[in-house]
């Protein structure tokens, strides 16, 4: 698909308030993927007034001075950043726009050109041109399930998961070092599902972020289910103690659970 619509900025780099974040580039505005759980991103790009509903969220615009803006900012940064991650507010790899995937392989050169390591993460595919890259670089997909019904309710544009799983594991057989995040997981009442078969199908990742769905009212409406995921951190740190796998459990996804009396 081609972007019909492109915007400039004044600013591309900024320094992100995530947890497990250092500095961030977001060179699209939108997303097309359009994911109902519902998404941050575009909770707050409504709110903030910069798409006015969610038709105009999942037409994507991408920054077209982007390069030019990292170029001139690229030696004003260097030496504070640790890392960029592409993308939280945005996907670098948007299902179906080669345009926004190539801006985003050229962002990652240019980035590492200048001894700066990237991570990035998504819901489309990861393309292999990234194995010639930094081998220090860190690619993500997310993955709540691998029910395809599923995924076309709540994530209705972006990538089947198998794809996304398949693409992940051949930049991982090329070296690279790969992670997902499981996040925002759901509770049982909006999908029953095997966790363990899930975790099964990365057992080959070098990286595991687990943490809860927020935002959706049916979360809070599952009996137990701070305890429900109280579990499944424990399972995620489990599996990736036994394995040797690195991980993260979101803040807020672990929780006291009052006793009773």
């Amino acid at each position: 698909m081609k972007i019909k619509q492109t915007i400039t900025r004044k600013t591309l780099l900024y320094k992100t308030g995530v947890e497990y974040g250092d500095y961030t580039i977001n060179h699209v505005q939108g997303c097309s993927h359009g994911c109902l759980y519902p998404c941050y991103a575009y909770l707050m790009a409504k709110r903030f007034g910069r798409v006015k509903n969610y038709q105009e969220w999942i037409k994507p615009c991408l920054v077209s001075n982007a390069l030019e803006l990292l170029d001139n900012e690229i030696p004003r940064y260097k030496d504070k950043i640790n890392s960029v991650h592409l993308c939280f507010s945005t996907d670098p790899f948007m299902y179906g726009y080669d345009e926004i995937s190539a801006m985003s392989l050229e962002i990652i050169k240019r980035l590492n050109d200048n001894e700066i390591r990237c991570t990035a993460l998504t819901k489309g595919i990861l393309p292999i041109a990234l194995s010639k890259l930094s081998k220090e670089n860190e690619y993500g997909i997310t993955l709540i399930s691998i029910n395809e019904d599923f995924r076309g309710k709540i994530e209705p544009f972006a990538s089947p998961y198998q794809d996304r799983i398949d693409s992940l594991y051949k930049l991982y057989k090329k070296g690279c070092k790969t992670w997902v995040s499981i996040e925002p997981y759901p509770t049982p009442n909006i999908i029953e599902q095997d966790f363990d078969k899930l975790l099964s199908k990365i057992s080959f990742v070098d990286k595991i972020i687990f943490g809860r769905m927020n935002y959706n009212p049916q979360v809070t409406k599952y009996p137990g289910f701070r305890e429900f995921f109280n579990k499944l951190s424990q399972r995620v740190i489990g599996f990736c103690e036994g394995r040797g796998i690195e991980y993260h459990i979101k803040e807020g996804t672990v929780t006291k659970v009052k006793a009773m009396a």
